[in-house]
């Protein structure tokens, strides 16, 4: 959801980490910059620069998944410019015959052009490389991707980990939120990926002027993902011994407080405001405004899944209340 407006958050609903104080390097404001100031402002052959190198990858650690998104050509150069992915190569899967050739792909052999991605997942998480790969291809065709068009074109995305199952379709159900028409990408465990001939791999290193269906522009958006099993709401009596009087009444019983009577509504610092209640990231300075009402204002949140709206109807009046995702504190209200 985008605010059209802006939400009031309660005083003490949210409590503010310093980018500073609080030691962390995953969510600052800097860190969340990471490859776009850092990364993808040089072009080379029209590509743009890749994060990855000179990046000392273990492949002990490492864990694999397979995408078809059209002409592999295009996927390969994008996904390998995604910070954490360790290789990509080129080749073809799920098809009816082993290790079959180019010419034999085109000819019906059902393989799908699908690009192997390694990836560290201390570095990127599989949801957010479905979310950049989502970014680039259309989940909503049948057998075209850009100007290509057959079955070898499809979209798809195939596994071996039966856990990784459950983060596709979850991807999946997410994406479907964009589209009103159903998303067709297949997804099914992998059954065979052969690579493709040589002159297939890198094809866009070695022909920067190659057709490519692509934006690369989509890489310079960092995807953002806040796992909402890391923030687990304490019990009520926990919430009680945790919380301050304030603090309890406003997130729990929704309450209100005076405004311009709190510590962070006029806060200038860098760094990421949290649910009091769980610690979960909701908010980012970066997004912050002096909207006038007395309490910290945001045009949006970091990730649109960390809060939540339900139609509000005190008072005499119909209003938006914004809550916290894992949490389900009380926020405020959108304006």
């Amino acid at each position: 959801m985008k605010y059209v407006g802006f939400v009031a958050l309660l005083t003490l609903v949210v409590l503010f980490v310093s980018s500073c104080a609080s030691g962390t390097t995953t969510l600052t404001d800097s860190n969340m910059k990471h490859n776009i100031t850092e990364t993808n402002t040089s072009y080379k052959s029209g590509l743009p620069d890749n994060p990855n190198t000179g990046v000392a990858y273990s492949e002990s650690k490492l864990n694999t998944i397979w995408l078809a998104g059209g002409c592999f050509w295009g996927i390969e150069a994008y996904m390998a410019r995604i910070y954490g992915v360790a290789d990509v190569t080129v080749g073809y899967a799920n098809g009816k015959t082993e290790d079959p050739s180019y010419e034999e792909v085109i000819s019906g052999s059902g393989h799908a052009e699908t690009v192997q991605v390694s990836y560290d997942p201390e570095k990127v998480t599989l949801d957010q490389l479905l979310t950049y790969f989502f970014r680039v291809v259309d989940p909503t065709s049948v057998n075209k991707q850009g100007n290509d068009r057959g079955s070898q074109y499809r979209s798809g995305i195939y596994y071996q980990d039966e856990a990784d199952r459950l983060i596709i379709e979850s991807a999946i159900a997410k994406e479907q939120k964009n589209y009103d028409k159903e998303i067709v990408t297949e997804v099914m465990p992998l059954e065979g990926y052969y690579l493709a001939e040589e002159y297939h791999q890198d094809y866009l290193e070695k022909n920067p002027n190659g057709y490519c269906h692509v934006d690369f522009k989509n890489l310079e958006e960092e995807v953002i993902v806040i796992d909402e099993n890391k923030y687990k709401k304490p019990s009520d009596e926990a919430l009680k011994e945790k919380l301050t009087d304030i603090q309890y009444r406003v997130t729990q019983l929704s309450d209100t407080e005076r405004a311009f009577s709190n510590e962070y509504w006029d806060n200038k610092d860098a760094g990421i405001y949290v649910d009091v209640a769980t610690g979960e990231p909701l908010f980012t300075s970066l997004d912050k405004y002096d909207s006038g009402c007395g309490w910290p204002s945001f045009t949006k949140p970091i990730v649109d899944e960390v809060v939540h709206y339900d139609e509000d109807t005190k008072f005499n009046m119909v209003r938006t209340e914004v809550r916290s995702r894992a949490g389900d504190s009380h926020l405020g209200h959108v304006f």
